[in-house]
Protein backbone atom coordinates (compact mmCIF):
# COMPACT_ATOMS: atom_id res chain seq x y z
CA UNK A 1 0.00 0.00 0.00
CA UNK A 2 1.55 3.24 -0.83
CA UNK A 3 2.03 5.86 1.84
CA UNK A 4 1.82 9.79 2.45
CA UNK A 5 5.42 11.12 1.44
CA UNK A 6 5.47 12.97 5.04
CA UNK A 7 5.09 9.53 6.71
CA UNK A 8 7.54 7.88 4.34
CA UNK A 9 10.45 10.65 5.12
CA UNK A 10 9.91 9.68 9.01
CA UNK A 11 10.20 5.95 8.29
CA UNK A 12 13.25 6.20 5.78
CA UNK A 13 14.75 8.94 8.29
CA UNK A 14 14.13 6.09 11.09
CA UNK A 15 15.53 3.40 9.17
CA UNK A 16 18.85 4.87 8.25
CA UNK A 17 19.50 6.33 11.50
CA UNK A 18 19.17 2.52 13.17
CA UNK A 19 20.95 0.91 10.44
CA UNK A 20 24.08 3.32 10.46
CA UNK A 21 27.20 2.21 7.45
CA UNK A 22 24.45 0.20 5.55
CA UNK A 23 24.21 0.06 1.93
CA UNK A 24 20.30 -0.02 1.23
CA UNK A 25 19.45 -0.28 -2.37
CA UNK A 26 16.94 2.04 -3.56
CA UNK A 27 14.99 -0.93 -4.72
CA UNK A 28 14.66 -1.63 -1.14
CA UNK A 29 12.78 1.66 0.05
CA UNK A 30 11.14 1.86 -3.88
CA UNK A 31 9.36 -1.91 -2.89
CA UNK A 32 8.75 -0.92 1.30
CA UNK A 33 6.79 2.53 0.06
CA UNK A 34 5.26 1.21 -3.38
CA UNK A 35 7.05 4.33 -4.47
CA UNK A 36 9.27 5.42 -7.83
CA UNK A 37 12.91 5.30 -7.20
CA UNK A 38 12.52 9.33 -8.65
CA UNK A 39 10.52 9.84 -5.88
CA UNK A 40 13.03 8.12 -3.45
CA UNK A 41 15.77 10.12 -4.81
CA UNK A 42 14.04 13.47 -4.29
CA UNK A 43 13.19 12.34 -0.28
CA UNK A 44 16.91 11.33 0.04
CA UNK A 45 18.02 14.68 -0.98
CA UNK A 46 15.80 16.19 1.80
CA UNK A 47 16.82 13.70 4.40
CA UNK A 48 20.95 14.08 3.59
CA UNK A 49 20.24 18.35 3.35
CA UNK A 50 18.28 17.67 6.83
CA UNK A 51 21.05 15.62 8.55
CA UNK A 52 23.74 17.61 7.15
CA UNK A 53 22.57 20.98 8.23
CA UNK A 54 21.22 19.42 11.83
CA UNK A 55 24.89 17.87 12.59
CA UNK A 56 23.58 14.54 12.70
CA UNK A 57 25.69 12.93 9.71
CA UNK A 58 25.65 13.00 5.96
CA UNK A 59 23.75 9.96 3.52
CA UNK A 60 26.47 8.43 0.98
CA UNK A 61 25.74 7.19 -2.33
CA UNK A 62 27.30 4.20 -3.94
CA UNK A 63 25.87 4.16 -7.56
CA UNK A 64 25.96 1.25 -9.87
CA UNK A 65 23.49 -2.13 -9.85
CA UNK A 66 25.39 -3.09 -6.49
CA UNK A 67 24.64 0.41 -4.71
CA UNK A 68 22.23 2.47 -2.83
CA UNK A 69 22.30 4.87 -0.08
CA UNK A 70 24.05 4.80 3.75
CA UNK A 71 23.97 6.88 6.51
CA UNK A 72 26.79 8.01 7.82
CA UNK A 73 26.90 9.06 11.74
CA UNK A 74 28.60 12.44 12.40
CA UNK A 75 29.54 14.47 15.12
CA UNK A 76 29.47 18.21 14.33
CA UNK A 77 32.30 20.20 15.87
CA UNK A 78 29.75 22.33 17.67
CA UNK A 79 28.19 19.50 19.42
CA UNK A 80 31.68 18.34 19.98
CA UNK A 81 32.95 21.36 22.22
CA UNK A 82 29.32 21.48 23.96
CA UNK A 83 29.65 18.04 25.00
CA UNK A 84 33.18 17.98 26.35
CA UNK A 85 32.72 20.95 28.17
CA UNK A 86 30.10 19.63 29.91
CA UNK A 87 32.10 16.25 30.53
CA UNK A 88 34.73 18.56 31.99
CA UNK A 89 32.53 20.23 34.57
CA UNK A 90 30.84 17.13 35.45
CA UNK A 91 34.31 15.15 35.66
CA UNK A 92 35.48 17.88 37.74
CA UNK A 93 33.11 17.64 40.74
CA UNK A 94 34.64 17.30 43.80
CA UNK A 95 32.68 14.23 44.88
CA UNK A 96 34.53 12.00 41.76
CA UNK A 97 37.64 11.69 43.93
CA UNK A 98 37.90 8.21 45.51
CA UNK A 99 40.30 7.25 47.65
CA UNK A 100 44.23 7.05 45.90
CA UNK A 101 43.47 9.99 43.27
CA UNK A 102 40.56 7.73 41.30
CA UNK A 103 37.81 9.29 39.87
CA UNK A 104 34.02 8.14 39.88
CA UNK A 105 32.90 7.74 36.38
CA UNK A 106 30.38 4.79 36.54
CA UNK A 107 27.13 6.87 36.66
CA UNK A 108 28.36 8.83 33.04
CA UNK A 109 28.96 5.22 31.41
CA UNK A 110 25.42 4.15 32.85
CA UNK A 111 23.47 7.25 31.06
CA UNK A 112 22.35 6.48 27.67
CA UNK A 113 21.96 9.55 26.50
CA UNK A 114 25.99 10.35 27.52
CA UNK A 115 27.21 7.62 26.33
CA UNK A 116 25.70 7.14 23.42
CA UNK A 117 27.10 10.70 22.62
CA UNK A 118 30.66 9.49 23.29
CA UNK A 119 30.18 6.68 20.93
CA UNK A 120 29.01 9.15 18.14
CA UNK A 121 31.67 11.56 19.27
CA UNK A 122 34.72 8.69 18.99
CA UNK A 123 33.13 7.27 15.70
CA UNK A 124 33.28 10.14 13.65
CA UNK A 125 37.15 10.07 14.06
CA UNK A 126 37.51 6.83 12.62
CA UNK A 127 34.33 7.09 9.94
CA UNK A 128 37.07 7.16 7.01
CA UNK A 129 38.69 3.85 8.05
CA UNK A 130 38.11 0.09 7.37
CA UNK A 131 36.99 -1.26 10.59
CA UNK A 132 35.90 -4.70 11.04
CA UNK A 133 35.84 -4.61 15.05
CA UNK A 134 36.30 -2.32 18.18
CA UNK A 135 37.85 -4.16 21.18
CA UNK A 136 38.07 -3.12 24.55
CA UNK A 137 39.58 -4.12 28.02
CA UNK A 138 36.62 -5.48 30.66
CA UNK A 139 35.20 -3.41 32.53
CA UNK A 140 34.47 -0.20 32.17
CA UNK A 141 35.57 -0.16 28.53
CA UNK A 142 32.58 -2.17 27.36
CA UNK A 143 29.95 0.12 27.13
CA UNK A 144 32.31 2.66 25.48
CA UNK A 145 32.71 0.07 23.23
CA UNK A 146 29.10 -1.24 22.41
CA UNK A 147 28.30 2.55 21.98
CA UNK A 148 31.47 2.92 19.16
CA UNK A 149 30.53 0.07 17.18
CA UNK A 150 26.78 0.98 16.78
CA UNK A 151 27.67 3.89 15.14
CA UNK A 152 30.11 2.24 12.93
CA UNK A 153 28.14 -0.60 12.68
CA UNK A 154 30.59 -3.49 13.50
CA UNK A 155 30.85 -6.12 16.19
CA UNK A 156 33.17 -4.68 19.69
CA UNK A 157 35.18 -7.53 21.70
CA UNK A 158 36.17 -7.82 25.08
CA UNK A 159 39.74 -8.57 26.26
CA UNK A 160 39.59 -10.24 30.32
CA UNK A 161 41.74 -10.33 32.41
CA UNK A 162 41.02 -13.55 33.69
CA UNK A 163 39.53 -16.56 32.11
CA UNK A 164 36.10 -17.42 31.31
CA UNK A 165 34.81 -21.04 30.94
CA UNK A 166 32.35 -19.36 28.11
CA UNK A 167 34.91 -17.86 26.08
CA UNK A 168 36.35 -21.49 24.99
CA UNK A 169 40.14 -21.85 23.48
CA UNK A 170 41.91 -18.05 24.06
CA UNK A 171 44.87 -16.61 23.26
CA UNK A 172 46.94 -15.06 26.16
CA UNK A 173 49.83 -12.40 26.79
CA UNK A 174 51.68 -10.80 29.65
CA UNK A 175 52.42 -7.32 29.48
CA UNK A 176 53.79 -4.14 31.87
CA UNK A 177 51.11 -1.90 33.55
CA UNK A 178 52.39 1.32 32.65
CA UNK A 179 51.93 3.01 36.49
CA UNK A 180 52.10 0.19 38.68
CA UNK A 181 55.34 -1.58 36.35
CA UNK A 182 53.89 -4.93 37.13
CA UNK A 183 53.42 -7.13 35.14
CA UNK A 184 49.50 -8.57 34.24
CA UNK A 185 47.89 -10.56 32.05
CA UNK A 186 45.23 -10.28 29.51
CA UNK A 187 43.57 -12.76 27.02
CA UNK A 188 40.75 -13.12 24.03
CA UNK A 189 38.58 -15.82 23.10
CA UNK A 190 40.08 -17.52 19.46
CA UNK A 191 36.55 -17.02 18.41
CA UNK A 192 36.26 -13.23 19.04
CA UNK A 193 38.18 -11.92 16.57
CA UNK A 194 39.35 -12.48 12.85
CA UNK A 195 42.63 -13.08 11.61
CA UNK A 196 43.41 -10.16 10.00
CA UNK A 197 41.09 -7.42 11.16
CA UNK A 198 41.04 -3.66 11.16
CA UNK A 199 40.79 -3.14 15.06
CA UNK A 200 39.80 0.26 16.56
CA UNK A 201 40.48 0.25 20.54
CA UNK A 202 38.96 2.28 22.92
CA UNK A 203 38.95 2.35 26.82
CA UNK A 204 37.53 4.18 29.34
CA UNK A 205 40.91 5.66 31.26
CA UNK A 206 44.47 6.13 30.36
CA UNK A 207 47.03 7.16 32.45
CA UNK A 208 50.71 5.47 31.12
CA UNK A 209 49.25 3.29 28.32
CA UNK A 210 50.09 0.06 29.50
CA UNK A 211 46.60 -1.58 29.49
CA UNK A 212 46.11 -0.47 25.51
CA UNK A 213 49.84 -1.10 24.41
CA UNK A 214 49.14 -4.47 26.16
CA UNK A 215 46.13 -5.10 23.44
CA UNK A 216 48.20 -3.65 20.66
CA UNK A 217 50.45 -6.52 21.44
CA UNK A 218 47.41 -9.01 21.47
CA UNK A 219 46.23 -7.56 18.03
CA UNK A 220 49.93 -9.28 17.18
CA UNK A 221 48.92 -12.48 17.82
CA UNK A 222 45.45 -12.25 15.47
CA UNK A 223 47.99 -10.56 13.19
CA UNK A 224 45.06 -8.13 13.43
CA UNK A 225 46.16 -4.15 12.28
CA UNK A 226 45.42 -1.49 14.24
CA UNK A 227 43.70 1.66 13.13
CA UNK A 228 43.15 4.17 15.66
CA UNK A 229 43.21 4.56 19.78
CA UNK A 230 40.34 6.51 21.29
CA UNK A 231 39.79 7.28 25.04
CA UNK A 232 37.46 8.82 27.44
CA UNK A 233 39.56 10.41 30.27
CA UNK A 234 43.19 10.70 29.86
CA UNK A 235 45.20 11.58 32.93
CA UNK A 236 48.11 14.00 33.13
CA UNK A 237 51.57 11.87 33.85
CA UNK A 238 55.09 12.92 33.78
CA UNK A 239 56.80 9.72 32.65
CA UNK A 240 56.90 8.70 28.92
CA UNK A 241 53.96 7.62 27.44
CA UNK A 242 53.68 3.87 26.16
CA UNK A 243 50.79 5.24 23.88
CA UNK A 244 51.60 8.29 21.84
CA UNK A 245 48.57 8.08 18.74
CA UNK A 246 45.48 8.21 20.26
CA UNK A 247 42.54 10.40 20.41
CA UNK A 248 41.08 11.62 23.94
CA UNK A 249 38.09 13.64 24.73
CA UNK A 250 39.10 15.22 28.31
CA UNK A 251 42.40 15.35 30.20
CA UNK A 252 42.79 15.27 33.69
CA UNK A 253 45.73 18.03 34.53
CA UNK A 254 45.46 17.54 38.19
CA UNK A 255 44.12 16.12 41.32
CA UNK A 256 44.27 17.73 45.11
CA UNK A 257 43.03 15.14 47.46
CA UNK A 258 43.60 17.98 50.36
CA UNK A 259 41.59 20.75 48.50
CA UNK A 260 39.08 18.08 46.23
CA UNK A 261 40.11 20.08 43.07
CA UNK A 262 40.07 18.70 40.00
CA UNK A 263 41.70 20.11 36.84
CA UNK A 264 39.78 18.99 33.95
CA UNK A 265 40.54 20.06 30.62
CA UNK A 266 39.37 19.07 26.71
CA UNK A 267 41.32 16.23 25.62
CA UNK A 268 43.40 16.41 22.24
CA UNK A 269 40.11 15.42 19.99
CA UNK A 270 40.48 18.43 17.89
CA UNK A 271 44.55 18.15 17.93
CA UNK A 272 44.44 15.00 16.77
Amino acid sequence: MKIRRSERLIDMTQFLLSHPRKLVPLTMFAERYGSAKSSISEDLVIIKKTFEDRGIGTLETVPGAAGGVQYISIAGNDDVLDFVHTLCNRIAEPNRLLPGGYLYLSDLLGEPVTLKAIGKILATKFNDKKIDAIMTVATKGIPIAQAVAEHLSVPFVIVRRDSKVTEGSTVSINYVSGSSKRIEKMELSKRSLAEGSNVVIVDDFMKAGGTINGMKNLLEEFNAHLVGIGVLVESEYAEERLVDDYVSLVKIKNVNMKEKQIEVVDGNYFNN
